[in-house]
């Protein structure tokens, strides 16, 4: 039996199998051994040239992915948004290549992704679909766009790229593992964890792990557990565009926002744009770069005073430190201290280290060494 006849075999007995109690053991080590199982398949499909995914080289600041289904629009958005060509059809599968653009927005460059349209089962391969989410997997964020009158894709799609191993607004579980000698598995929770311990046990076991420290931070289920473990999932932010939005009726909108909330997206969250009309776009640029969480900081370079033209772009939470790294050359290596000026200081040319954090609009002098 080859390795796609036994993923479907485990799917359809865990689908089979009623959960309760006496059977949550049970469906932790089919859904254990299922994970392992697609983890092979993958590889092997990688290591013969198939399902290897699309060459796509990173630039700029940050990528985003535009993920929708054929006919959504996603082309015309990229058009729209950079200076790329992607051909434009009004019939599904017009992107047949992942065509890239760049999206130049407070000075950031941000790679626009433009990945053939996703169909339903593409996490098994169908449409290219495997490859399609490899190159999911290697964004930034990830912006779904959904057409105004099929607003149920955008579920459609989070499925799919939860099959592939993309976790989307959500943090990765705190469960770490520490390999030790001897003395089996060892499983420590700070919280009152409603699976019991043999089967955390065993799917530790089912992955390999014969002695080890488990510790678990959180309440976790059967599926956050078994990524806790796995080391192949990605997890990435998430924005909802809704496209063609200048094809509402005023009556209709009403509509559109409830369907909105029947899939768990905030009206007020989602972007509505018109790709065709140029609708939107500067609200959706902005939510873009917030999603990202970049921020933009001058330098102020010694003789030439303050850089507003062309800032250095870093991600929130960033450091001086990081800022130094990104620059490179002579600022790592002989940096003696910074002054900074802007809403992460204290006072204009506050003096730091390092490790002082940055925020946006901060004004950045470096001091090194002769």
């Amino acid at each position: 039996m080859g390795l796609e006849e036994e993923i479907e075999e485990i799917e359809e007995e865990i689908a089979e199998t009623p959960y309760n109690k006496s059977t949550e053991a049970h469906i932790g080590r089919l859904k254990s051994k299922l994970a392992q199982k697609k983890e092979e398949l993958e590889k092997q499909q990688s290591g013969s040239g198939g399902g290897g995914g699309y060459a796509v080289e990173k630039h700029g600041d940050a990528t985003v992915a535009l993920v929708g289904f054929p006919s959504v629009g996603k082309s015309t958005l990229l058009n729209a948004l950079t200076n790329a060509d992607s051909e434009v059809g009004e019939y599904e599968f017009t992107t047949l290549d992942v065509n890239p653009g760049m999206l130049q927005h407070n000075g950031a460059n941000i790679q626009m992704l433009d990945v053939p349209g996703l169909i339903e089962g593409a996490a098994e391969g169908r449409g290219d679909g495997q490859a399609v989410l490899s190159v999911v997997r290697t964004a930034d964020l990830v912006v779904f766009v959904m057409d105004v009158f099929e607003i149920d894709q955008c579920a459609r799609l989070r499925e799919e790229l939860y099959k592939n191993d993309v976790r989307v607004d959500t943090e990765p579980p705190r469960v770490t593992i520490r390999r030790k000698g001897k003395g089996g598995i060892d499983v420590n929770a700070s919280a009152d964890l409603d699976l019991d311990e043999e089967t955390i046990k065993q799917v530790l076991r089912d992955q390999g792990f014969v002695n080890a420290d488990v510790t678990v931070g959180e309440q976790v289920d059967i599926d956050r557990l078994i990524d806790g473990v796995m080391d192949n999932r990605v997890y990435l932010p998430s924005i909802e565009v809704v496209n063609k939005a200048d094809l509402i009726d005023p009556d209709y909108l009403p509509t559109v926002e409830e369907n909105l909330r029947d899939h768990d997206i905030d009206p007020d969250e989602a972007v509505f744009i018109s790709a065709e009309e140029g609708k939107g776009l500067d609200a959706l640029k902005e939510k873009i770069w917030e999603a990202l969480g970049l921020i933009r900081i001058y330098m102020d370079k010694p003789g030439r005073g303050v850089d507003y033209e062309e800032p250095l772009i870093l991600r929130s939470g960033d450091t001086v430190e990081d800022a130094c790294e990104k620059l490179g050359g002579e600022f790592e290596e002989r940096f003696r201290f910074a002054r900074v000026s802007g809403s992460s200081a204290k006072h204009d040319e506050q003096q730091v280290g390092t490790g002082h954090e940055l925020a946006d609009e901060d004004v950045l002098r470096l001091v090194t060494r002769k």
